[in-house]
């Protein structure tokens, strides 16, 4: 494993010089939180980056605060960062944050959003403010149609406390009164199955206009007594429990990964507790018996003034037409050299095409596994799916491919987290219509996005290829922002054949000559490109190391990126969520700056740029700088070539950028970041600007 040389008077592995993984990852949600609260931020959107959070911190606890509290149930001491903290340590900490987000969460829904939502004419109305006359509709709408799904499931010695699903809606519900068997214990729990609809829209004519809506949660809880005859409701709690998602399989034990995955997927509904949240009107010893049944600490408990599960409101932002609520729609354009039903394979061969979504369509690369299907000319297609959706254009046209007699191999990453059951019922729709499918590498996610498309082109084969930084998912494609490269370049189409190789057959590695994989090469190559920028600075030569990605958490990267610093190569990070490096630390990381952009799209691309000593090499990956996916994934890192289109990387994912003013947050030594505010000058928002040059 290659390694750059540290300055003698520095020790860059003391654990103070980096920030915690989960604990930056936390502070993300921050920066997501903070688009909710910014009011030229449009109403609906912000409610929308509201919901985004909550589903974001769902996830979070989830996978990365289950996973601390399995090492503490494990007695594991070592610290799971190069920052030297303890998992016990680490859930302390996250456990304080998080309260404070959540906390801030209802406090600018309560305070600030559903009061201007309500200004707008936008209504979620609370049980206090139903008329007489919308009190009988919603009490009909009860007893037709939830009454007969929920199941009171009374506690007593014959029935334990109930085994509730991951994030489901449930209610503690205390009574008074004898039932007809003569029992008094008092409690149930009554389940809300997820076939009913969180958010009811109301009727205008007993709304008094405007869009107006009940949470289910609302109308369970004014109609609870109705599932308890001739008993007095006490008290009703709404609560939810967060449990362990991440799913485990023994990949070296199975024959078959589908098989083994599809039999895990029940019991992601069903891991341990890792967060209960609850009404915060609930009484304390309700609580403590919530948590005693979940096997929770105190410090497990969420009291919130809303409901439990604030991004159901994101159905809000679906349901009501208020385009002047929204972000202006845009239309993607296409870059110069290609147009709406061109030969794709004429547009390529003449030159390399270089797409930058949203701001750009995806619809080059859909058209050009369409057109594939049809050519008689094209023999095969072979392409890489980590998310793709559940209904796919490309899935479409790779069917319609494989029926036309084209041989078609697609590599389908069955354990891309949260996606794992439409893969694999892709993967068997893919199956059945005679698509060769695999799995990629036991222990290897396959997070490499290529596609590769054969033809048969005078007297011999040419590959046309797209190599990403995103999914091939044409919903994300119009949210993420996202590089994607068309190219009939030969090397490149040879070194994607031998990736493909690699995922489908057995065989040693063979090197490649322009795309750099992970895990064999990528990590080595990116540590040689930042030694060659610090030789370049102390020779006087132009250096400078610039990069955009999602996280920074790899400690060989980081370290490379300090030393690469105190050899006097200016370092520029993009970094949208997790980072683990400590800009400005003295004799340090004096020479690295690093950003954070949040804003209407969600950044994702992944772009390395080097100085080169005066000869600039820019490249773009889907990996970003982790061990896991430097070491443990299937990545593809690959250089733009085009001059013309390595400037366009340059200017629009990293120079525009750094330059914005408006939704860019800075990161300090201390780890905390402060958002840069224009002042005196010309406010300048990256995104803005994109949008206006591109579509």
């Amino acid at each position: 494993m290659t390694t750059t040389e540290a300055p003698r008077d520095v020790d860059l592995d003391e654990p103070a010089l980096y920030t915690n993984r989960d604990v930056s990852l936390l502070e993300f949600q921050e920066r997501v939180l903070e688009q909710a609260k910014d009011p030229s931020t449009p109403l609906l959107e912000r409610l929308r980056f509201l919901t985004i959070c909550s589903s974001n911190l769902d996830e979070y606890f989830e996978i990365r605060v289950a996973g601390l509290k399995q090492q503490v149930n494990l007695g594991v001491e070592k610290p799971p960062g190069a920052d030297g903290e303890s998992p016990r340590q680490l859930l302390e900490r996250i456990g304080r944050r998080a309260h404070e987000i959540v906390a801030e969460q209802y406090r600018v829904l309560n305070e600030e959003i559903l009061p201007a939502m309500a200004e707008e004419e936008i209504r979620v109305l609370p049980r206090d403010s139903w008329s007489p006359e919308l009190r009988e509709w919603l009490r009909d709408l009860f007893l037709r149609e939830v009454a007969p799904v929920l199941t009171p499931m009374a506690i007593d010695p014959a029935h334990p406390f109930p085994r509730v699903a991951n994030k489901s809606l449930n209610f503690l519900v205390r009574v008074l009164g004898r039932d007809a068997f003569g029992r008094d214990e008092g409690m149930a729990v009554v389940t809300v199955p997820r076939s009913l609809p969180r958010l009811i829209p109301l009727p205008g004519d007993l709304t008094g206009g405007g869009d107006n809506f009940a949470m289910l949660s609302s109308v369970v809880h004014a109609h609870v007594g109705e599932m308890f005859p001739g008993m007095e409701v006490e008290g009703c709690y709404q609560f939810r429990i967060t449990r362990n998602s991440d799913l485990w399989v023994e990949e070296e034990e199975i024959d078959d990964l589908l098989r083994a995955l599809e039999g895990e997927l029940p019991r992601r509904n069903y891991g341990a507790a890792v967060r209960l949240e609850i009404a915060d009107n609930c009484p304390e010893d309700s609580i403590q018996f919530l948590l005693e049944e979940s096997r929770l600490d105190a410090d497990d408990a969420y009291q919130v003034n809303g409901p439990v599960n604030l991004s159901r409101l994101a159905e809000i932002y679906r349901l009501v037409r208020r385009p002047d609520l929204k972000y202006r729609p845009f239309q993607p354009g296409l870059p110069e050299g290609i147009s709406h039903g061109d030969d794709v394979f004429a547009a390529i061969r003449r030159n390399d095409i270089l797409l930058h979504h949203p701001y750009q369509s995806f619809a080059p690369v859909v058209d050009l596994v369409r057109q594939a299907a049809k050519d008689p000319a094209v023999l095969a297609i072979k392409q890489t799916l980590y998310r793709t959706g559940s209904e796919s254009a490309l899935v479409d046209a790779l069917i319609e491919a494989s029926l036309a007699g084209k041989e078609v191999t697609v590599v389908v990453e069955l354990r891309a987290r949260f996606d794992e059951e439409a893969n694999i019922d892709l993967a068997t729709q893919m199956q059945e219509a005679g698509i060769n499918v695999a799995y990629g590498i036991v222990g290897f996610k396959t997070h490499a996005k290529l596609l590769m498309v054969v033809r048969r082109e005078q007297g011999g084969v040419r590959r046309y290829c797209h190599l990403g930084t995103g999914n091939y998912h044409i919903g994300t494609a119009r949210a993420y922002t996202d590089l994607g490269l068309l190219t009939a370049e030969p090397r490149i189409g040879e070194d994607v054949h031998q990736l493909f190789l690699q995922l489908t057959g057995i065989g040693q590695v063979r090197p490649t000559e322009l795309v750099v994989p992970a895990p064999f090469r990528l990590h080595d190559y990116l540590c040689e490109r930042v030694q060659a920028e610090i030789d370049h600075a102390r020779a006087g030569r132009p250096a400078g190391i610039a990069a955009k990605m999602n996280s920074l958490t790899s400690p060989s990267m980081v370290r490379a990126f300090y030393e690469a610093s105190c050899a006097g190569v200016p370092v520029d990070l993009i970094v949208r969520g997790a980072c683990c490096l400590k800009p400005g630390l003295p004799g340090v990381s004096e020479n690295v700056r690093v950003r954070s952009i949040v804003g209407r799209f969600l950044e994702h691309h992944r772009v390395y740029r080097f100085e080169n000593g005066g000869e600039p090499i820019t490249l773009a990956a889907s990996a970003d700088l982790m061990s896991r996916n430097l070491l443990r994934r299937v990545e593809a890192c690959f250089p733009i070539l085009d001059p013309q289109l390595a400037e366009r990387v340059n200017r629009e994912c990293l120079r525009v950028p750094l330059e914005d003013n408006t939704q860019t947050w800075e990161l300090a030594a201390d780890g905390s970041y402060t958002r840069l505010s224009p002042g005196d000058g010309m406010p300048r928002e990256s995104q803005r600007e994109l949008l206006e040059a591109l579509t």
